[in-house]
C-alpha cells in the first residue's frame, strides 16, 4: 500500500448518510483509509452538533476522507459525491433544510480545486443537465463531531437516513 495519502471534505446534507455511503463504497481497501464527520466551512471557534444544527456557525455538516490515490482517485470520490446527493437543492437535502446541510467540496489545493471545477461541470451538463449549488472553496478550519457521531449509522442501523442520500446510476463521465 502507497504512503502517499491525501485528505478530501465534502459536504452533501446530514452527514451520517454520507460517511455511511462512502465507507459501503469506498472502505475495506478500496481506497478510503478514514473517514471522519465533522464541521467545516463555518465562523466558530469549537462549534457542538446543536449550534450547527441552528444554523447560525456558518458550518456544513462534513465528512473528512484520508485516502490512498493508488487506489481510488480524489475524481472516482468526487463522482461518487455526486452521484450519492441531489446537488440541485440550495441548503437542502431531502427534509433536511438549513445552511449546515449545504452541498460544498472542501477542497486541499490547488490541484483539487481545478478536478472539482471540472467534475462538477460535466456533472451540471452530463449528469443533472442543470445548474448545480455545490460550492467549491478553500478548505480551512476542520472540527470533529463528537463522538457519538462518528459510525453512527453503524451503531444504529435503525437511524435516520436522509432520503436524498442513495446511489444515482449516471453514465461515467468521460476522462
Amino acid at each position: 500500500m502507497s504512503t502517499n495519502t491525501q485528505t478530501a471534505t465534502v459536504a452533501a446534507g446530514c452527514f451520517w448518510g454520507v460517511e455511511h455511503l462512502f465507507r459501503k463504497h469506498f472502505g475495506n481497501g478500496k481506497g478510503v483509509l478514514e473517514a471522519k464527520v465533522g464541521y467545516s466551512g463555518g465562523h466558530s471557534a469549537n462549534p457542538s452538533y446543536r449550534a450547527v444544527c441552528t444554523g447560525e456557525t456558518g458550518h456544513a455538516e462534513a465528512l473528512q476522507m484520508t485516502f490512498d490515490p493508488s487506489i481510488v482517485s480524489y475524481r472516482s470520490l468526487l463522482e461518487f459525491f455526486y452521484r450519492m446527493h441531489d446537488p440541485t437543492t440550495l441548503n437542502r437535502q431531502g427534509g433536511d433544510i438549513g445552511t449546515q446541510y449545504r452541498s460544498v467540496i472542501f477542497t486541499h489545493g490547488e490541484e483539487q480545486d481545478q478536478i472539482a471545477r471540472e467534475v462538477t461541470e460535466k456533472v451540471s451538463q452530463e449528469w443533472y443537465k442543470q445548474p448545480v449549488t455545490t460550492a467549491i472553496v478553500g478548505a480551512g478550519q476542520w472540527w470533529d463531531a463528537e463522538d457519538y457521531h462518528q459510525l453512527y449509522l453503524t451503531k444504529n442501523p435503525d437511524g435516520y437516513e436522509c432520503p436524498a442520500h442513495f446511489v444515482r446510476s449516471f453514465p461515467p463521465l468521460s476522462s
